[in-house]
């Protein structure tokens, strides 16, 4: 019998008879900027409205708490020889006077200037303060949230490519231990430790002595600096590493690692393919990582009287400095959301799901 040795027939028009390319065609139309700007749509006005809330808490939250900061203006022996009209003059060198809706739109409007307003304090412009103090917060919090999350990402994978094992029960009681206890007292212990039994580093202070010059100097700053970052690494580590081992664990049950291993790929091929995938959560545990080490820097700070943005903070509640803590606040609330936005744009680099429209995330 016979066989047709015809070929089959094809489609020719309508582009059927051309090769499928459409594939090609839609990674090059998601590749570059491309993605980046869908996730900047997404995630911008969501931004602008967490912005919004955040300068109305910013202006009402120091006016809830008890004392007045005109209080703390005038010497306890001049409180009864005060007149009110030298207290309204005073309230009104620091935009204080008028009623909360009246403040709340000078604030605005200043705001909107670019005017953060006067220390009541220390008598200078508040954006002067900040300036001066953020740095030495941004070498804390950077060097911390770099830290904790590489080591925590470090430690969770390895846990979880050991899980059930000793290794595993140990290093998992070890941080969560660890993640308990609050940022000032791992401060504290640090200090007993280093400063203290062992002698090996200074217990407070951002600078050397007027003697330290060039890169005696830089020393000096580093020596100084690693106790407080050392103690918000500690504090941000537990959150780090039980989404890096949840993550990596949750992988290696996914069925694409059971086809890698079927097919004879060795173990480390394997943890490769699952790492790259877990790494998501890992990123953006690291972005929220950065509004609470910015919340332990405070307590951090002052235990090590370090001069950062923390300290000042604790500075101004007790002297209740509201342009002060206003301008920190809303830097920080600045901060977190542009934390958060990075974290946003990065996705589509991580997860290529994500530089899809209709994708998961999209």
């Amino acid at each position: 019998m016979n066989q047709s040795t015809e070929p089959a027939p094809t489609l020719v028009g309508a582009g059927f008879d051309q090769p499928p390319s459409w594939h090609a065609q839609t990674d090059s139309a998601w590749s570059g900027l491309a993605p980046v700007g869908r996730q900047l749509l997404r995630a911008l006005p969501l931004a602008l409205l967490v912005l919004a809330v955040a300068i109305v808490l910013n202006f009402a939250l120091p006016r809830l708490a008890p004392g007045d900061p005109i209080d703390f203006l005038i010497p306890a022996e001049q409180a009864n020889k005060i007149t009110p009209e030298q207290r309204q003059e005073l309230a009104s060198q620091y935009g204080l006077q008028g009623s909360t809706w009246e403040q709340f739109g000078r604030y605005l409007a200043n705001l909107a200037e670019g005017d953060l307003g006067t220390s009541t304090r220390y008598g200078g412009p508040v954006k002067d303060l900040l300036a001066d103090r953020l740095p030495w917060t941004l070498l804390l919090v950077g060097s911390s949230v770099l830290l904790s999350t590489l080591i925590g990402a470090a430690l969770g994978f390895r846990s979880a490519w050991r899980r059930g094992t000793g290794s595993d029960v140990r290093t998992l009681t070890g941080v969560m231990v660890l993640d308990s206890f609050p940022p000032f007292f791992v401060a504290l212990l640090l200090v007993l430790l280093f400063s203290v039994q062992l002698r090996l580093l200074p217990v407070f202070g951002a600078l050397p002595g007027s003697e330290s010059t060039g890169l005696a100097f830089g020393l000096e700053v580093f020596r100084r600096a690693i106790l407080p970052i050392a103690a918000l690494t500690l504090s941000g580590l537990g959150s780090a590493f039980l989404v890096a081992r949840s993550a990596a664990v949750t992988e290696l049950g996914e069925d694409y690692v059971t086809m890698a291993a079927a097919k004879g790929l060795d173990g480390g091929g394997v943890r490769r393919h699952a790492r790259r995938n877990a790494l998501v959560p890992v990123w953006t545990v690291g972005m929220l990582n950065v509004g609470a080490l910015f919340g332990g820097a405070a307590p951090v700070e002052t235990v090590f009287a370090y001069p950062g943005l923390g300290r000042l903070i604790y500075e101004s509640v007790l002297s209740r400095d509201y342009p002060v803590l206003q301008g920190a606040f809303l830097l920080i609330a600045a901060g977190v959301i542009v934390a958060n936005l990075i974290a946003e744009l990065v996705y589509p680099f991580l997860d290529p799901r994500v530089r899809r429209p209709g994708s998961v995330g999209s």
